[in-house]
């Protein structure tokens, strides 16, 4: 565990050949021991599914208790879902189908983690399938439209699995491309060119009829959105989506949506969970109305510029913890390298000319 990491890295004895030997692999390991612990602290901050974290109220889980119209409900649903004991099918597998479920509590959180367990799968072959599903966090909730059965000039974040391409020209992608948008109300969805107009980044992702579930994690905290997937099922996280600048009000509601056209698919949520991060915020971050914040994300490049390539590699992903971590370790250690052979080097010399006297 995390707590125990650090005892046991301090307690590893730093041998060598000699005393100078001790001293200077010393020298040179406890830099890179604080670094190690730096960014081994900084993974295990990441949410594993701890129960006590977890916002009940915003969550969405089997049996799926407190799903209906009544006032006491804390989701409700629209148009073909269709709530079951073992999912929730936002769509079947028929043309010109529509569903949503929305979560009736606004959350006001400032630092949040969503999980997302979800399945799509249906009876058409490589590429006669679609539309996909779209995980909405927005200021109003169950106002039907184009959008993957949800309104246009939405008002908050949307993360879209799109499993349907409509831009033949659009070919460094491919399909089915997760990304996400972030809107204040004033952009239209783009759908002749699968938003990419104001998407933020995304990763391409095989994730139609699966043996077993999909899943994919939504992290928002200290203004960095990060979106993770699963779709081995061996509760591994890929990044998909890192990036950092993006503004966003609490107050706002979860939902899910799904919409299926010319072709379909089943569109099925086995679950949302949301958990609840413990992070730090400044006196003045603290002060804010949060409520107010107006969505927003501060780019350094055009949007258009976060896409993947053929292969399903992100190009323009930004260095994240683990990545500067390795390029460091990488570094450090062909300076310890360099060091203790160099230092090999002379200690044989000191000895070889101690001989001629």
């Amino acid at each position: 565990t995390c707590s125990q990491l650090l005892p046991n890295l301090w307690a590893r004895p730093c041998g060598g050949p000699s005393r100078k030997m001790r001293g200077f692999c010393t020298f040179i390991s406890r830099p890179l021991l604080f670094l190690l612990l730096h960014f081994t602290l900084v993974q295990c901050d990441i949410t594993d599914g701890n129960a006590e974290h977890l916002k009940r109220e915003h969550s969405l889980m089997k049996p799926y208790q407190g799903v209906g119209s009544s006032p006491s409900s804390q989701w409700d649903f629209w148009g073909s879902t269709l709530v079951t004991s073992s999912y929730v099918r936002l769509t079947p597998d028929e043309r010109s189908r529509q569903g949503s479920i929305w979560n009736t509590v606004p959350v006001y959180l400032k630092d949040w983690e969503m999980h997302v367990q979800y399945k799509i799968h249906g009876s058409g072959k490589k590429n006669l399938h679609g539309d996909g599903i779209a995980i909405w966090y927005t200021k109003e909730r169950l106002h039907p439209g184009p959008v993957f059965g949800n309104q246009d000039h939405f008002v908050g974040l949307a993360l879209f699995v799109d499993t349907f391409r409509n831009d033949l020209h659009g070919m460094d992608r491919s399909f089915p491309y997760i990304y996400a948008i972030v809107n204040n109300g004033s952009l239209p969805y783009d759908h002749g060119n699968d938003g990419r107009n104001s998407e933020l980044g995304g990763c391409s992702s095989e994730i139609r009829n699966k043996d077993h579930d999909t899943y994919l994690a939504i992290r928002y905290s200290k203004g960095r959105l990060t979106v993770m997937i699963d779709i081995d099922d061996k509760n591994e996280w890929k990044e998909c989506i890192d990036i950092g600048g993006v503004r966003l009000p609490t107050g706002y509601y979860f939902g899910a949506s799904a919409a299926t056209g010319d072709l379909s698919d089943n569109h099925d949520i086995i679950s949302m969970k949301m958990y609840q991060l413990m992070v730090e915020h400044t006196p003045d971050e603290d002060s804010l109305d949060w409520t107010k914040i107006e969505p927003s994300v501060s780019l350094l490049k055009s949007p258009k510029d976060n896409i993947d390539d053929p292969t399903g590699n992100f190009r323009s992903t930004p260095l994240t913890g683990w990545k500067v971590f390795l390029l460091l370790l990488c570094a450090l250690l062909g300076i310890v390298v360099c060091g203790v052979v160099g230092a090999v080097v002379f200690q044989k010399r000191q000895e070889r000319n101690r001989r001629f006297y």
